[in-house]
């Protein structure tokens, strides 16, 4: 088997198409058909059943698939551990990141890391940190700088850096602004925009309202915080959102009680060896976090 057609072989699992797959990969739809052709040629197995438009793993696939993310996760870790030898902090560095920590937070440390190892060949990737977590596990991220999960399982490490403190928020001029104080009962009456249902940021707030026994009106969801912010804005619903992105254009409101909170940081995946680069970067978000505490 050759690395290139178990890449692409990974490819299609995940996406359920071939033409995702070459985007993916920066190939041709043929090409990554010749490559699964390839494969299944040297296996003698079919290794997707193809229906339509409709593209399934086989049974054959469906054991393939894990040995295939163990292969070319213990070829990655051969390659980091010998390069790790020479002790220079040089090569590639796979981080993913989600899209608010990626532009309020991780811009200073990507500013020194850059610096301090021009060397280094960044691969970043910008995803909901659900996602993130999954290419940690999965290998096909080394780093993944996000919000943490309440609990993160082994074989991941989660390691807090920031401390992310969120407001209930609604516009100036919105019903909620003008009753003073207000209950989460309140709160629970009106209309509601919302992370997505699968972020751990949905988890967190959601949780609060149903220890009360409440549940939060959500007209609507998005996973990207400016956005939130915008539709809290303009006034057509109140939201959570963390307390670095409050201005003018949205008020806190006082809700006694109801402490908030996220964390920020890394995960990593404790049965992998590291880069130098990881360790590195590693270091300066450490850093970073020492100083904003």
């Amino acid at each position: 088997m050759d690395l290139a057609s178990l890449n692409a072989f990974i490819a299609v699992a995940e996406t359920g198409s071939f033409s995702l797959a070459g985007e993916r990969l920066h190939l041709t739809q043929p090409a990554v058909s010749k490559r699964i052709a390839a494969l299944e040629q040297q296996l003698d197995v079919r290794l997707f059943d193809r229906l339509g438009r409709e593209i399934g793993l086989t049974e054959a696939g469906r054991a393939l698939l894990p040995r295939a993310y163990r292969i070319l996760a213990e070829l990655d870790d051969t390659r980091r551990a010998l390069s790790n030898l020479t002790g220079v902090v040089s090569g590639r560095l796979s981080l993913a990141t989600s899209h608010h920590i990626g532009l309020h937070r991780l811009p200073p440390v990507l500013r020194a890391f850059t610096r301090e190892h021009p060397q280094v060949s960044l691969d970043i990737r910008f995803l909901d940190s659900e996602v993130a977590y999954e290419e940690v596990l999965h290998g096909r991220a080394e780093l993944a700088v996000i919000t943490l999960a309440p609990e993160t399982a082994a074989p991941v490490q989660a390691v807090e850096v920031w401390d992310d403190p969120l407001a209930f928020v609604t516009a100036p001029e919105h019903p909620l602004a003008r009753n003073g104080r207000v209950t989460l009962a309140d709160i629970a009456r009106y209309p509601a925009v919302f992370p997505g249902g699968n972020t751990f940021t949905h988890h967190i707030v959601r949780a609060l309202f149903e220890r009360e026994g409440l549940t939060p009106n959500i007209a609507m969801s998005t996973n990207y915080m400016e956005t939130i912010k915008m539709m809290v804005s303009i006034g057509i619903a109140w939201s959570v959102l963390p307390r670095t992105l409050l201005d003018d254009q949205v008020l806190a409101l006082p809700l006694p009680g109801a402490r908030l909170h996220r964390s920020l940081g890394y995960i990593l995946h404790t049965e992998r060896t590291l880069s130098n680069a990881a360790r590195a970067f590693m270091a300066l978000l450490e850093a970073a976090g020492d100083r904003a505490n």
